[in-house]
């Protein structure tokens, strides 16, 4: 033991995975407080932190200088007593394909209450199952972000596929006094559905152009889709890859999204169908936020300064969790969820 540490967390509650890491971490750095986290990924068939949870880790441990003990690959256990966030140059590169998206979870919420402007050099995966490909986090939930009053710059040097990885993004972001609360309450309506589909490495352009007509097909019902077709530069993505991303924008400036990545066992229309068919459930069930973005939300509600309300669909597992992180955590911080319809309001007064 490093210190006397009041909060423990443990890791195999809930999702059971690296979300519980992750947003205990987060909320550690920005509020100083030092906590242990046991059992971590205890929900899983191969527990401990892996590479891309240990790089994580790594990175918030180096932005706000604190002393940490079980730092290793494999560990399922944490100790982390944070000092204060400091700006500068970072880099992190993660051995797989692991995502950058997750990474920058972490790291967003701790760079924007850092003392000075930060820059993240993130290499790893950029377009990964299970966990939002950096388009997403770009065009979905930067935009949900700047509502909070905080942005970041952002470069794309390199994509990184599954199993390779080697992506690499370029993150800037300059630090803010508080975060705003938010009221994402009214969807509104739908101005424009708009997306993209593409091909990379040797796969020919044409699977592009199947995802983005399977995905036109489910969208007809709206008046101005726009899914754009391209084959990757090869300098900037090497090798193989397929997908696509749909995002909606609503006249009350609510962005949802939904995005899917080809499979050898699956029809590129039916994929690009199935995208489509998600985001078009998002819009029929009036959320303001997709379940994507609906967890990311949480840790962003519990540190404004003032009361939030987001409008989402089902509460999904991740955000459970975050929820109960959070809760546990910050004392004085306490979420309601409020059944709307179809619908449920998450309310929140921040910390």
């Amino acid at each position: 033991m490093i210190d006397t540490i009041e909060t423990e967390i443990d890791g195999s509650l809930l999702e059971g995975g690296g979300q519980v890491l992750r947003v205990a971490l987060t909320l550690s750095a920005v509020k100083k407080i030092p906590v242990r986290i046991k059992n971590i990924r205890g929900g899983r068939a191969k527990p401990g932190l892996m590479e891309q949870h240990l790089k994580g880790v790594e990175l918030l441990r180096d932005l706000c200088f604190a002393r940490t003990k079980g730092i290793s690959f494999g560990s399922r256990e944490v100790e982390f007593i944070p000092e204060d966030l400091r700006g500068g140059h970072y880099r992190v590169q993660i051995k797989t394909a692991g995502s950058i998206s997750l990474l920058l979870q972490v790291a967003l919420p701790c760079t924007i209450f850092a003392n000075a402007p930060t820059t993240l050099d993130l290499k790893g995966g950029t377009n990964a199952e299970m966990a939002p490909q950096i388009d997403y986090t770009t065009e979905v939930f930067k935009p949900l972000f700047e509502k909070f009053g905080a942005t970041f710059d952002f470069d794309l040097m390199k994509r990184g596929y599954f199993p390779k990885g080697g992506g690499e993004v370029v993150v800037t972001v300059n630090p803010v006094e508080s975060l705003k609360p938010v009221d994402l309450t009214d969807q509104g309506k739908v101005t424009s559905i708009y997306g993209w589909a593409f091909a990379a490495g040797t796969l020919p352009i044409k699977l592009a152009h199947q995802l983005a007509y399977g995905a036109t097909e489910e969208l007809k019902k709206f008046d101005k889709v726009e899914i754009e077709r391209y084959k990757e530069d090869r300098n900037i993505a090497p090798d193989n890859c397929a997908g696509i991303i749909l995002v909606a924008e609503t006249d009350t400036k609510c962005y949802l999204g939904a995005s899917a990545l080809g499979t050898k066992n699956e029809d590129p229309e039916e994929t690009g169908r199935k995208a489509a068919k998600e985001l078009v459930a998002v819009i029929e069930e009036g959320s303001c936020v997709d379940k994507y973005s609906q967890d990311q939300m949480i840790v962003l509600m519990a540190l404004a300064k003032g009361q939030s309300r987001v409008r989402v669909g089902e509460i999904t597992l991740h955000t459970k969790t975050a929820i109960f992180i959070a809760e546990k955590m910050l004392k004085d911080v306490k979420f309601e969820i409020i059944p709307s319809g179809t619908t449920n309001i998450i309310q929140c007064t921040g910390s």
